[in-house]
């Protein structure tokens, strides 16, 4: 296969797996939609009511937000490049997305991060509290194979970080600008260094 079917093909199934990946991600941020604002009458930006009557403070959930992930990533890198276990996560992550282009990483990272933390810290962490979110959030990620053990471990810290942040602010914008950013710098750093590269 030639090097311009390699990416003609390579832009299809990336174009396909961006498409059920919004696909999915609508349908879980419509669940918490209903779930939080249609069958509790609360906002799903907000941990309570007393948070949303005070509303956000974007300079400061924004910096948080940022502070955050950049920690995170920085974690994420760490063991990546010095763990055995972080590296075989980020080669069958890679293999598992196949090659995209830093637009449809950046599409996918934006749908995760907000419908994850739509329902995960909106939805669910009011209802269950802040520990139970978050395990829920590693099981959400759980996939029972070795070389992926090491993704659920880090999702439960990661929510255990998101769900803190949440709580401290009283509303989603810094842990959907942590998730959000985690995501958008990771997925084309893992695609372009253990996949098949990002393709342009």
């Amino acid at each position: 296969m030639g090097a311009t079917q390699f990416d003609e093909r390579a832009r299809m199934d990336g174009q396909r797996l961006v498409r059920l990946a919004l696909a999915f991600y609508a349908v879980l941020a419509g669940l918490a939609l209903a779930w939080r604002l249609g069958l509790c009458g609360e906002s799903p930006f907000y941990a309570a009511p007393a948070a949303a009557a005070q509303g956000a403070a974007p300079l400061r959930d924004l910096a948080l937000g940022t502070l955050a992930a950049a920690a995170m990533v920085g974690l994420s890198d760490f063991l990546t490049r010095h763990t055995r276990s972080g590296e075989a996560l980020a080669r069958a992550l890679a293999r598992a997305v196949g090659p995209l282009s830093l637009g449809q990483c950046l599409v996918l990272a934006g749908a995760s991060g907000v419908a994850e933390e739509i329902f995960f810290r909106g939805a669910l962490q009011p209802r269950v509290g802040l520990l139970a979110a978050s395990l829920l959030f590693g099981a959400a990620h759980f996939v029972p194979r070795r070389d992926l053990a090491l993704w659920s471990v880090f999702s439960v810290a990661a929510g255990l970080l998101l769900g803190f942040l949440f709580e401290a602010t009283g509303n989603l914008l810094a842990p959907t600008v942590a998730h959000v950013g985690i995501n958008a710098v990771n997925l084309p750093r893992i695609v372009r260094a253990y996949g098949s590269g990002v393709v342009r």
